[in-house]
């Protein structure tokens, strides 16, 4: 369901990624490892359209993104991609509830769909009582898993995360490990993860381990 070829970025003489190729499959959970500095970040930013790579393609459900330029593109990142990364970035005038809705409300769905899905995804993930809450109010796990349920509001065919577990204790990461396995399992969920995180990795189907802005290696599942 993604298929990158040839992904090159530099920033001024600074060669970033160094034709980078990637393939994911649906359902599939994959990790990308690396020392700081590899290029892991970057290209998740360009696989997930926050960014543009100065070289190559991109295909997410046979759409070839690199083709997209403006308000399609933003369109399609927000219906296709959900993000998760290591500081959760919730609004904080905004309820849980709130913030989980306000991709779906920028989508343009039905007001009363998005509210319906966004209680549904707070049920899956044990915070249906937190709903009303605004984000100072949560712990770091709840926000975590805020950010996730938010991620998921648009039914997207990928979500991306970048150390997502960075910020949380080894209870909380633990915990979100199983969350991503359990979301997987309910919905062939599809994930790409960069992390430090071993134990993270381990849950993965497939580890991609980067090194100088290249992929050097690819193991299976621990």
């Amino acid at each position: 369901m993604l298929k990158a070829t040839g992904i090159y970025k530099k920033y001024g003489a600074l060669e970033v990624l160094k034709g980078v190729d990637i393939a994911i499959e649906k359902g599939e959970i994959v990790s990308i490892a690396g020392s700081s500095g590899a290029g892991k970040s970057t290209l998740l930013h360009i696989l997930g359209t926050l960014d543009l790579a100065d070289a190559g393609q991109i295909m997410i459900d046979g759409i070839d993104v690199t083709d997209l330029k403006g308000n399609k593109l933003a369109d399609f990142r927000n219906s296709h991609i959900g993000f998760v990364f290591q500081f959760h970035h919730l609004l904080p005038e905004f309820s849980a509830l709130e913030n989980i809705c306000i991709p779906g409300w920028i989508s343009g769905k039905n007001n009363k769909e998005v509210r319906i899905r966004a209680l549904e995804l707070l049920e899956i993930l044990n915070l249906k009582d937190r709903a009303s809450h605004n984000p100072g109010e949560l712990s770091g796990g709840e926000q975590q898993r805020v950010a996730v349920a938010r991620a998921l509001i648009n039914n997207p065919s990928i979500v991306m995360a970048d150390e997502p577990t960075g910020n949380l204790d080894s209870a909380n990461a633990r915990e979100l490990h199983n969350l991503f396995i359990d979301l997987r399992s309910r919905f062939q969920q599809t994930f790409l993860i960069v992390t430090h995180n071993e134990e993270l990795a381990k849950i993965s189907d497939r580890i991609l381990h980067m090194k100088d802005g290249k992929m050097v290696d690819e193991k299976a599942k621990f």
